[in-house]
């Protein structure tokens, strides 16, 4: 079972979205293994995003981010990166299919409602930002697997965090 990150940033959550985006991933499958609403520091910010230190938006982005609460998730489930990353849709909302969460959500790049890892490296990078050790509840099985999954494994994996 592979696992990512995925933040509702402050638009979703001003908007009222994050039931709605919630639904989406445990209707896919995937299982919550870690929910947090917070403010997002300044410091923690900049960590998130520092790949992007060196560009003209990381102030923006690192503003932004900061400007309200966010929803800080950890979901589990069969290439559950690539599939979480299909679900939200391209990056800017314009060029998002309908169906997708940011091509029913979003309508300008800087508000583009979710953020969610590009890679497994990436997610357990993002999830050890925003969760401790010990957060994450990912060693439970859910009677739903065997509808889910062609042949489940039970949930015998340790947490990234």
């Amino acid at each position: 079972m592979e696992q990512t990150f995925i933040a509702l940033k402050p638009d979703a959550v001003q908007r009222g979205y994050i039931g709605e985006i919630i639904q989406r991933f445990e209707r896919k499958g995937f299982k919550l293994a870690g929910l947090k609403l917070m403010h997002l520091s300044r410091e923690k910010a900049e960590t998130h995003y520092g790949e992007h230190k060196d560009k003209p938006f990381f102030g923006g982005l690192v503003e932004f981010i900061t400007s309200g609460p966010i929803v800080a998730m950890a979901w589990e489930g069969n290439n559950v990166v690539a599939e979480a990353r299909k679900m939200m849709g391209a990056t800017n909302p314009k060029d998002s299919a309908p169906g997708t969460i940011r091509g029913d959500f979003a309508v300008d790049l800087g508000r583009n409602i979710i953020h969610g890892s590009d890679s497994v490296e990436s997610a357990q990078r993002e999830l050890s930002i925003f969760f401790e050790p010990g957060e994450l509840v990912c060693n439970w099985d859910r009677s739903t697997e065997k509808w889910v999954y062609e042949k489940p494994e039970p949930a015998k994996q340790a947490c990234s965090v």
